[in-house]
C-alpha cells in the first residue's frame, strides 16, 4: 500500500508540479494495483485548511472526497490502536495529523509518500518515499 500524506493528495488533485518525477508514476502504479491509500485524518486536515482559507477547493468537500474515492483511492480509517500508536511515537514532532498519518502507515505496513522533511528525517518510519523526487 502506498499511503499519501495530505499535501501529496492535494498536489495530486491540483496537478501541482511539486510532485517529483518519480512520484506520479509510483502513484499511478499503486492506483492501478488497487494499492493507493489516504488516511482518513487527511480529510479532516483538508477541511481545517479550507475553513482557515489556507486551501481552496472549488467543490463541496464531501463531493470532492467521494470523487477521489471513486477513482480507486482507498480511505484508511483511524482505529483506536492507530490513535494509541500515534500518541506513542518516540522522538516525533507534535503535529497531531502527522502523528496519525505516520501511525496509519505503520499500522498498515504501508509506504508513506510525503515531502515533509520532519517525517522523512524520522528514523522510526522505514517505508517512506520523498514525493518531491
Amino acid at each position: 500500500m502506498l499511503l499519501l500524506d495530505t499535501h501529496v493528495l492535494v498536489w495530486l488533485d491540483e496537478g501541482n508540479r511539486k510532485l517529483g518525477g518519480n512520484a506520479l508514476p509510483a502513484i499511478n502504479k499503486a492506483l492501478a494495483d488497487g494499492q493507493l491509500g489516504v488516511a482518513s485524518i487527511s480529510f479532516w486536515e483538508i477541511a481545517v485548511l479550507v475553513e482557515k482559507e489556507r486551501l481552496d477547493i472549488q467543490i463541496e468537500l464531501d463531493i470532492w472526497r467521494f470523487e477521489l474515492l471513486q477513482t480507486g483511492l482507498q480511505e484508511i480509517p483511524l482505529h483506536g490502536s492507530t490513535a494509541l500508536r500515534a500518541g506513542q511515537l518516540e522522538a516525533f514532532h507534535g503535529d497531531p495529523a502527522d502523528r496519525m498519518i505516520v501511525a496509519t502507515a505503520l499500522e498498515n505496513s504501508a509506504t508513506l509518500m510525503t515531502a515533509d522533511r520532519k517525517i522523512l528525517g524520522w528514523d522510526g518510519l522505514h517505508q517512506k518515499v520523498d514525493a518531491g523526487v
